[in-house]
């Protein structure tokens, strides 16, 4: 920087939000890495918006980097950094809430956190959801608050899976992941197995 430059603004204050508040908006490129839990896929089916392209699965983290910033370099580094982590027996035993998003808890939940956790040590730049959340909160989303019939859902628990590989998904169409929203379409690009 020049002596008579003036000093950078600031960076933005990270916002707080509610786990499921609001997320940014999503964009054709735009790339997620989560565990697909075929397991689960009755018990969200019923209650999903749209059909999306998206599996019943948990977040590792989204968003991820722009496609078109994710080459072979980077897939090399991502199948080294998930095989340096276990495959994850998960068991689902109850539904808890955010604002105003049902979802299954899972246990143990340090595994994922952890994921996320080397994801973001690597490429700090993709913090998970844009940043607007304070806490990692791994989860697996059923549906809106209101539409999920809990007490059916409640039956069909425990869920037990094993997660052996994540998954980078890609947004092909839509411009926004919001209640109502309309056109997203998300693609599988590539499994990376855990160890």
């Amino acid at each position: 920087m020049h002596p008579t430059s003036p000093p950078p603004e600031p960076a933005p204050a990270r916002q707080a939000a509610a786990p499921g508040a609001a997320e940014p908006p999503r964009v054709v490129g735009d790339t997620a890495l989560i565990l697909e839990v075929p397991e689960a896929e009755p018990l969200v089916r019923p209650w999903r918006e749209r059909e999306d392209g998206v599996p019943a699965h948990m977040t590792v983290l989204v968003p991820f980097l722009h496609t078109s910033l994710i080459d072979d370099g980077v897939r090399r580094e991502l199948r080294a950094l998930f095989l340096r982590h276990p495959a994850i027996d998960v068991t689902f035993r109850e539904i808890r809430r955010f604002p105003d998003v049902a979802y299954l808890a899972p246990e143990p939940a340090g595994a994922f956190v952890r994921l996320t956790e080397a994801v973001v040590g690597r490429w700090p730049q993709t913090p998970p959801y844009g940043g607007i959340h304070d806490e990692i909160v791994p989860h697996l989303t059923l549906g809106r608050c209101g539409t999920v019939d809990e007490p059916w859902v409640t039956g069909a628990l425990p869920l037990t899976a094993r997660i052996t590989a994540v998954s980078l998904m890609t947004c092909e169409s839509g411009t926004a992941l919001k209640p109502g929203g309309t056109g997203e379409r998300w693609r599988r690009t590539e499994f990376f197995p855990l160890a």
